[in-house]
Order: structure tokens, then C-alpha cells, then sequence
């Protein structure tokens, strides 16, 4: 998961930009609420986070967002098919276990859905992996020890991923260390994709 605050100021900025006015969404992993907030300011959206870790229920709530204190692992039985206008997993699809089972949930309980995360393939974590040691970046910040991240993947793969299971990209942005578009060789270049998409 990122810990730079740029990134994910940037982020937020760019998932705003996918995100129609009066739109209902559902944010899967909130945090402490922020990106809600923030669509809820910019967009005037309504809508629900889903967080698991108690602190940051409470911290949503303090953030005047809407929660629902749940493990996302367990699924999405509770609402109902097409229920949200979009649904968004923001910096956490590497750290879930159970990847197609969320993606068709997701796809199933949004009529579009949003999902960022952290590219595996940037160049600079491909020459430590070519020294002999696990990437460690803004991006990717843990020790391999102690990283919350049980999946890494690349643009290609995010891709690759799509095209095998019927999911239509309708947006990409990818963007680099710095929060700037990239535009070229984005499997090598860029740090962070955002990805607009709905079942095929």
C-alpha cells in the first residue's frame, strides 16, 4: 500500500475526474474515510465505505462518511446487483487474498468500477529485483517481511487479467513517481494505474 501523500492526493484527484456529479458509490478498504469525503465535496456523492480495522471505522465516522465495518474478503452478499454507481478499491487490490472472487463482486454490485494500485513492473523496482532484492519504492514501502501486499502485479498483467475474463477497460491513467500522466512505455515508466472499468 502507498504511504506518500502525494500519490494519494493525486490519486483522489484522478478518480474525481472518472466519477459523475450525484453518483452513488461504495469504497471498499476507506481508511479513515477520505476519499468518500473528498467525492462527497467535489462530486456530492452518497454512498457507503467498507472498512475492516476498528480505528478507522471510527475515523470514517468522525469524517462524517457513511461505514460498514466488514472484512471485504467475505464478499459483498449484502447488497444487491448494480446497487452503487461505481465501486472503488483504492491502493488495495495487491493486499487482498481472494482477487477474482472481489472483482466479480465488485462488477456485480457496481455498474462501473474503479481500481488503482501500485505497478510492479516500474523500472526501478525491476533493477532490484535484477540485484538480488525484493523492490522497496514509495510505491512498494515494506520489507518483505513485514508487507501488508500478497499479490504484486504489473500493468500487463491488470491487462492481461481483463482480457481473460470479459472486463472492458473504459479508462486508464497511469502516472509516475512524481503524480505526472505517463503516457509512454507505462509498464516500465509509471508507478500508480487507475483503471475505469465494467463487465464486458
Amino acid at each position: 500500500m502507498l504511504n506518500t501523500n502525494k500519490i494519494k492526493r493525486r490519486d483522489y484527484e484522478i478518480i474525481t475526474t472518472m466519477i459523475h456529479n450525484d453518483s452513488t458509490v461504495l469504497d471498499l478498504g476507506c481508511g479513515d474515510g477520505s476519499l468518500l469525503q473528498h467525492l462527497t465535496k467535489e462530486r456530492n456523492v452518497s454512498g457507503y465505505g467498507v472498512e475492516k480495522d476498528h480505528r478507522n471505522v471510527l475515523a470514517s465516522l468522525s469524517n462524517g462518511v457513511n461505514v460498514i465495518q466488514s472484512d471485504l474478503e467475505q464478499g459483498l452478499s449484502g447488497f444487491a446487483d448494480s446497487a452503487f454507481d461505481y465501486v472503488i478499491l483504492s491502493l488495495t487490490l495487491q493486499a487482498v487474498h481472494e482477487t477474482e472472487t472481489i472483482m466479480n463482486e465488485m462488477l456485480r454490485v457496481g455498474s462501473e468500477v474503479i481500481v488503482t494500485f501500485p505497478n510492479f513492473g516500474l523500472w526501478r523496482h525491476r533493477v532490484q529485483i535484477f540485484l538480488g532484492q525484493t523492490p522497496i519504492s514509495k510505491e512498494l514501502p515494506h520489507q518483505w517481511y513485514d508487507t501488508p501486499n500478497v499479490h504484486v502485479l504489473t500493468i500487463n498483467d491488470f491487462e492481461k487479467y481483463c482480457s481473460n475474463h470479459d472486463v472492458c477497460i473504459r479508462e486508464r491513467i497511469v502516472i509516475s513517481e512524481n503524480g505526472q500522466m505517463v503516457t509512454t512505455l507505462p509498464n516500465l515508466l509509471g508507478a500508480v494505474a487507475i483503471y475505469r472499468f465494467n463487465k464486458g
